[in-house]
This record gives structure tokens, C-alpha cells and sequence, in this order.
């Protein structure tokens, strides 16, 4: 009989166990479930215009508080995240990298230099046996938008190709609202809006913003979902946005669609295929087509994932005339702990649209978690 163990040093996980039973009364007794993480990111190109090597971090804490309809499928919950986003010894941090070698997206969509950020505080409700649920606050869009098996940037893909969709002008995090129905136990339908020029370093600037200037970010999605269980792998889903002209921004009103397709095999697979089309709104691509492929090691918490895009340069954002680019990741997630996971990540980035002069870059990353 094969004997699974998930993680390379499980001894470790043992001498955590008291912190893992003071988690569990505290979930019991009050309803808060809570944690908090550290992510690390080295990033070196092999050319540049400019820097060629970025490190950045992130601290994190979140949790969600239950205080309505605790232990049944009805829940009334407020969500927290507070974060610090900074650099670590290099003068730019990961997501000020593409911008130095020339590559019209993200190749670290995270790690930026941003300081401390209010990320999430909103309150989920959710009604008829969780058939209908609506949550309204600070929300971050790209949580529950156009999502799928591997959008999570800190454990999976980090390229922006990957982890949401490049033709989307997904805002930052601000003041927003969002409604889901699941009219059967398979299909649903997720409309909401946001504000378009969401602020999670200042959220009071958000709110002034949201009830302010009326500019918005809308979206609505028609999906399928294998259970409520495997909802994000097991997904296919076609989105549609639109956003309003940003005027302090000087960034056009734009709209566009979305597809995405995943649906993990044999436990151990899961292949996903990504297309977008955006006709302005200040996305970064006007086209894009990704598709790509995970694999779960049996026995293991380890993740190897690849992933392919093709995009088009959106000609609002950075002129005209711009050849079409490519891009490739491959990361290997090691859980070596229950808390810690170390991911190495290489991606190549051929024809990156704003070097003429480069043919193909390639950017070796290293990544770092410590979860508790």
C-alpha cells in the first residue's frame, strides 16, 4: 500500500500542533479564522534596457470572522488583508522589472513596492443554502473574476499572462460589490462592480472615489462548476466587462470578453486553455490566448506548472505598431513544510514588444513562502 507523504520534512509539522489547536478553539469559540505569510521573489532577465535583477516581499495577515449562521451552509462573515509590499536590497522591486526589459505586462504581478495596503474588508452574506450570497466593501476583483485552478499568484503562476487576464483592467483594490446565483447545482451567473480607480493605500480615498466620481469597473460571468468542492479547477466560464473613462487618469472607457477553461484529470492533471479581447479601458493586451497544463505529484503537495500565452500589445496603452509577443513559465512548487514552500520559476518572453532590438529574454525567479 503507498503511504502518502505530502510534505518533504513532515516531521516539522508536528511541532506546530499547538498553534494548530489554539486556531481551532479560537474557530470554535468565536468564529475567526485567521493566519499570516511572508512571500520572498528573486527575479534576474538575461538582457535589459536598464536593471536586470529585482527581489521583493510581502507580509501578509487575513482572516475571516463569522458572526451570522455559524456551522450552516448561510454564513454572514467579514473578511479582512492587510499587507506590506516592499523591496528587498535591489532598486526596483519584481513588478517594476518587465517595464525595464521591455515586456509589455508583468512578470512578477504581486511583489511590488507599493507599502502597506488594506487589500480586503468587506462582508459576504450568503442565502437559500448558499444558492445566492453577495459580499460589499473593500474587495480585490481578480478574487472572484474570471478565476481558475492556478490564478493564485503566490502559490502558482506569477506572470500576469498566467495568474489573471491581461486584457482585463482589473482595478485595484477598492470599493466594490458583487452578487452570485447558482441557479443549479453546476451553473452560475456573478455580476458586480468596482471602482475603477481603487486605492488600497488609501481606502478612504477609494470610498471618496466610489460615491465621488462615478467611475466604475462592471463585469458580469456565466459559468460551470464540477461541485462547490472543486470549483476553481473544475471551471469553464465566459466573462464580460466594462469599464468607464478614468478622467484624472486620462485612460478611455473600454470593454471585453472573456473564456476560460479548466477541469483537473485523474486527480493529478490539470489543463487549462485562457483566451481575452479588450477594446480599450487601459488593459495592458488587446488579445491573448493562453493555455497550459499543472501536474500534482502523487504522494507529494508538490505542484509543476507550464504555461504558453500569446498576446497583442493593446495599441490605447502603448502605441501602435507593435509586434505580437510570447510567453512561457514553468514553476515547480516544493511543499516542504506544512508552513514553507520554495518555487522555482523561469519564463521565457520572446518578441517582448518594447525591446525591437531583443528576440527572446529569458527571467529565472526564485520564490519563498513561510504560512502560518
Amino acid at each position: 500500500v503507498y503511504k502518502r507523504q505530502p510534505y518533504h520534512f513532515e516531521g516539522f509539522t508536528h511541532s506546530f500542533q499547538p498553534c494548530y489547536d489554539f486556531k481551532a478553539r479560537i474557530q470554535k469559540d468565536h468564529g475567526l479564522t485567521f493566519g499570516a505569510d511572508y512571500n520572498a521573489l528573486y527575479q534576474a532577465a538575461s538582457d535589459s534596457l536598464g536593471t536586470d535583477h529585482a527581489a521583493g516581499g510581502v507580509v501578509r495577515l487575513y482572516g475571516t470572522w463569522t458572526l451570522l449562521g455559524r456551522g450552516s451552509p448561510d454564513t454572514g462573515a467579514l473578511t479582512f488583508k492587510v499587507e506590506n509590499r516592499h523591496r528587498l536590497g535591489t532598486d526596483i522591486s519584481p513588478q517594476d522589472l518587465a517595464g525595464e526589459i521591455g515586456y509589455a505586462g508583468l512578470t512578477a504581478t504581486p511583489f511590488s513596492d507599493a507599502g502597506s495596503l488594506l487589500t480586503n474588508l468587506y462582508w459576504h452574506q450568503s442565502f437559500k443554502q448558499n444558492r445566492v450570497a453577495f459580499l460589499a466593501g473593500i474587495v480585490d476583483v481578480t478574487d472572484y473574476v474570471d478565476v481558475y485552478g492556478f490564478v493564485n499568484p503566490w502559490t502558482d503562476f506569477i506572470n500576469l499572462a498566467f495568474s489573471t487576464n491581461p486584457t482585463m483592467p482589473a482595478p485595484d483594490q477598492g470599493l466594490g460589490a458583487a452578487v452570485r446565483w447558482s441557479f443549479t447545482d453546476d451553473f452560475y451567473v456573478l455580476a458586480g462592480l468596482a471602482d475603477a480607480n481603487g486605492d488600497p493605500g488609501d481606502p478612504q480615498d477609494s470610498i471618496d472615489s466610489f460615491f465621488g466620481d462615478h467611475e466604475y469597473f462592471k463585469h458580469i460571468e456565466l459559468g460551470w462548476i464540477g461541485s462547490w468542492q472543486n470549483r476553481f479547477t473544475d471551471n469553464i466560464h465566459f466573462t464580460a466587462w466594462q469599464v468607464d473613462e478614468r478622467k484624472a487618469a486620462q485612460v478611455d472607457e473600454g470593454w471585453g470578453l472573456a473564456f476560460s477553461f479548466s477541469r483537473k484529470l485523474d486527480d493529478h492533471w490539470l489543463p487549462f486553455l485562457r483566451a481575452g479581447y479588450s477594446d480599450g479601458g487601459g488593459a495592458l493586451l488587446d488579445r491573448s490566448v493562453s493555455a497550459g497544463l499543472g501536474y500534482f505529484r502523487q504522494g507529494r503537495s508538490d505542484v509543476l506548472g507550464i504555461g504558453m500565452d500569446w498576446g497583442r500589445p493593446a495599441e490605447e496603452t502603448f502605441g501602435a505598431g507593435l509586434d505580437d509577443q510570447y510567453t512561457a513559465e514553468v514553476f515547480y512548487r516544493m511543499q516542504l513544510t506544512t508552513h514553507i514552500t520554495i518555487t522555482p520559476d523561469i519564463q521565457l518572453l520572446v518578441n517582448p514588444a518594447l525591446a525591437s532590438d531583443q528576440d527572446r529574454i529569458w527571467v529565472a525567479g526564485l520564490r519563498a513562502r513561510l504560512a502560518f
